[in-house]
């Protein structure tokens, strides 16, 4: 099946993931601009009426780029949704993003009808994430347009399963946008997506070593220094398990070849040292030993580029 015509602009097919706290209007503005989808979580906007302030800002920016490349127009951006009950904010970000008319919500944690029918009326498309078959089943009776199967690997909330076990599961029923996350940081590995039967890879960790990341140096460069090895899998910090980078766990005083199962206080942990989840233990998928430098987005999206076009070439 085509990708819907929202992708129409797209020069790579690559969603870049919102990732908590890290992504802002500097990062998917550039995100776009380089030709592949860019995306932030509307909760990184604090207060809750920043996130108006942050679309429009996007809107605006990538609308004045337009006019100015017509040859090479921006991709579009999408806002990630958190539908869990825990979060209170949902209903009014969903009316900002209506205000917008954002072309693509993903959602997290929960799958909603009314969710879906909102983001269809103002005429975007919603792609909800996934970690196993059963979960892609009720997403798409939901009314959900397309699917991103987060395999093992993936940075934050990876799921538990093979990507060639979960995009064929998928593929033998749905023929719908799929995206495919999980140590993609290559455009060779952009290319094996697809040819596992994804339409778009989706890529998180490796935007965390940009220029326009909001995140701190020292995470950057564990990003750089950092390879497989160093991802730790652990449920303690939020109760779902997670990939992290082994050296802010140590940093924040605890083992991690030691860490305990996570407790009912997971979801606000805290270690004895104060660090907190996310802000302080550094999520981060298994694919970072390739990147070896901190770049400016657009050489990243040009450097994936190169090497999907490389892999292209190597299998003629």
């Amino acid at each position: 099946m085509s990708l819907p015509a929202i992708f129409d602009t797209i020069r790579l097919p690559v969603i870049a993931a919102p990732l908590f706290i890290i992504s802002h209007p500097a990062l998917v503005i550039a995100q776009c601009k380089a030709g592949v989808v860019g995306s932030f979580p509307a909760l990184n906007a604090r207060p809750q009426s920043q996130l108006d302030e942050w679309i429009h800002q996007i809107t605006e920016e990538l609308a004045a780029w337009d006019r100015d490349h017509p040859d090479t127009p921006a991709a579009p951006f999408a806002v990630n949704q958190i539908v869990h009950r825990s979060n209170d904010r949902l209903e009014d970000d969903i009316l900002t993003c209506a205000k917008w008319k954002v072309p693509i919500t993903i959602t997290s944690l929960g799958a909603r009808t009314e969710l879906n029918e909102a983001v269809h009326g103002w005429g975007g498309i919603t792609l909800h994430d996934i970690i196993d078959d059963r979960f892609a089943r009720k997403a798409v009776e939901k009314g959900a347009d397309g699917l991103i199967a987060v395999a093992t690997g993936a940075g934050g909330h990876a799921g538990r399963w093979s990507p060639f076990a979960l995009v064929q599961e998928i593929r033998q029923w749905f023929d719908g946008p799929l995206a495919l996350s999980g140590a993609i940081a290559s455009g060779g590995a952009v290319l094996a997506a697809q040819a596992m039967g994804a339409d778009l890879a989706y890529i998180g960790s490796p935007f965390i070593a940009t220029d326009e990341a909001r995140a701190e140096d020292d995470y950057k460069q564990g990003i750089v220094d950092g390879g497989g090895a160093d991802i730790i899998n652990s449920n303690l910090f939020t109760g779902i398990n997670g990939n992290y980078l082994r050296a802010s766990i140590a940093a924040s005083g605890l083992d991690p070849d030691n860490l305990p199962e996570a407790g009912p206080e997971a979801m606000n942990f805290q270690s004895s040292t104060g660090a907190k989840a996310w802000r302080d233990i550094w999520g981060s998928g298994q694919g970072i030993g390739v990147i070896d430098k901190v770049v400016p987005t657009a050489d990243y999206v040009a450097r994936l580029g190169r090497e999907y076009d490389a892999a292209k070439a190597r299998l003629r």
